[in-house]
């Protein structure tokens, strides 16, 4: 039991702080054990050794580790992409040797595509432009969205890009550039998950966790046969087995765990590989999961911060809605693109007051003559960018698709017009 035990605790300590790092911050998880944890890891540990070192050696050791890891937390540097690119190379030079030749040739074929979709999705997810924006791209991602009025305002400049920061875009510190629908950087792939890359990045969720639950399964099954070659009463979990077995006395439960692990030693690289597998599976089919919510609910991983914000102004109160009336007033002083191609434009503007009261007048924009309302629930104030699970899907793995086709219909304005009215009467609430 000591290496099944080491190789278990060693995958499980790896799975652990894997899940922690990544689900510790998301918005829905927000006062919940796995954000405790996320904070006590991450924020209290470090603190308190910082605090200790100070004591000892006046803050030296703490100040270099704090500048190797914001080298390599921040900076952005191939580490985690070769990393993950071992991960996947070591494990499956590990476990082939052994496999191979024991699998059909359906499980062959089908083996040789698992294993070469992620490679392919992880050089286009790490290769892929995201969307950068520059002075000769700056035009084209002006007129991929529209201001939502709630979560992304016009008039708004980059401090850093110096450059009019385009409806759901966001600078990255990492990558010191600004991207079009950005929704976070990912160090495993060393860029950034923008419009132009998500797709791919999805896909490589997909065919990874693909791989691990068919490596995994696959592993199980090439261990179970192993065993039931010479213990032919054994079963993969104990109460599968004959209760003839457990009662004659052939099978307890601590023999059932010795044939366990003598299948795993019998080919210890094999089944430590089957082993972080099975453990890491449920890692990366949540975080698929997670994204394809996402997608669902038409917004990225930024903005659903950006929301989980606004609901905790609403808890406190202060937050206020109105309609928007008078586009073309509000379109004459050019506060947002004579036109994008997204199929709907904003109806409503959501600000926030410090008195809690409702805005004054010189809040207004031109045109608006509606009252204020008070907004309590995020479900009550429209995403602008939600247009359906299917056009979100469209939106996402064919991101210029809307824009060929609207440009396919001649001027500007009959772009706009056909905007309108293929938008008509399908937006819906976040």
């Amino acid at each position: 039991m000591g290496t099944l035990a080491i190789i278990a605790s060693v995958i499980l300590g790896i799975s652990f702080m894997t899940f922690v790092a990544f689900f510790g911050r998301i918005p829905a998880l927000r006062n919940t054990p796995i954000s405790f944890l996320h904070r006590l890891i991450f924020i209290h540990l470090p603190s308190s050794v910082v605090s200790l070192d100070r004591l000892l050696t006046n803050g030296r050791l703490t100040t270099s580790l704090t500048r190797l890891a914001h080298y390599l937390w921040y900076d952005q540097h191939p580490t985690i992409l070769i990393f993950f690119f071992l991960l996947l190379s070591v494990g499956e030079y590990l476990y082939l040797p052994v496999a191979w030749p024991l699998l059909s040739r359906t499980h062959k074929f089908l083996g040789t595509i698992s294993i070469i979709l992620p490679y392919l999705f992880l050089y286009l997810s790490a290769f892929t432009d995201p969307a950068h924006i520059t002075p000769s791209t700056h035009v084209r991602e002006m007129a991929r969205y529209p201001y939502d009025f709630s979560l992304f305002h016009p008039g708004t400049i980059c401090e850093t890009c110096r450059l009019l920061k385009p409806a759901r875009s966001k600078h990255c510190s990492i990558c010191k550039k600004c991207v079009g629908r950005m929704d976070h950087h990912c160090i495993f792939i060393n860029n950034c998950v923008g419009a132009n890359n998500q797709r791919w990045f999805i896909l490589l969720l997909l065919s990874t966790a693909i791989l691990t639950s068919y490596g995994g399964l696959l592993g199980l099954d090439i261990i179970r046969t192993k065993i039931q070659v010479r213990f032919p009463y054994w079963t993969l979990l104990p109460w599968w087995t004959s209760r003839a077995a457990w009662q004659s006395g052939e099978l307890d439960f601590h023999r059932w765990l010795v044939l366990w692990t003598w299948g795993l030693q019998s080919g210890v690289a094999m089944g430590s590989v089957t082993l972080l597998a099975l453990l890491t599976t449920p890692l990366v089919w949540g975080l698929l999961g997670y994204h394809l919510w996402l997608v669902y609910c038409g917004t990225t991983t930024n903005e659903s911060m950006k929301w989980q914000d606004w609901q905790a102004e609403m808890d406190e109160g202060g937050v206020y809605k109105r309609k928007i009336e008078g586009r073309e007033r509000v379109k004459d002083l050019k506060v947002e693109p004579a036109w994008t191609r997204w199929p709907v434009e904003a109806e409503q503007i959501l600000v926030r007051t410090d008195d809690g009261k409702p805005p004054r007048e010189s809040h207004r924009l031109p045109g608006e003559g509606n009252e204020w309302e008070a907004v309590w629930r995020l479900k009550d104030v429209e995403n602008l960018y939600d247009i359906g699970l299917w056009d979100n899907l469209v939106d996402v793995f064919c991101p210029y698709f809307m824009f060929r086709e609207a440009r396919g219909r001649g001027s500007p304005v009959d772009e706009r017009e056909f905007g309108r009215e293929r938008g008509r009467g399908r937006r819906r609430s976040s």
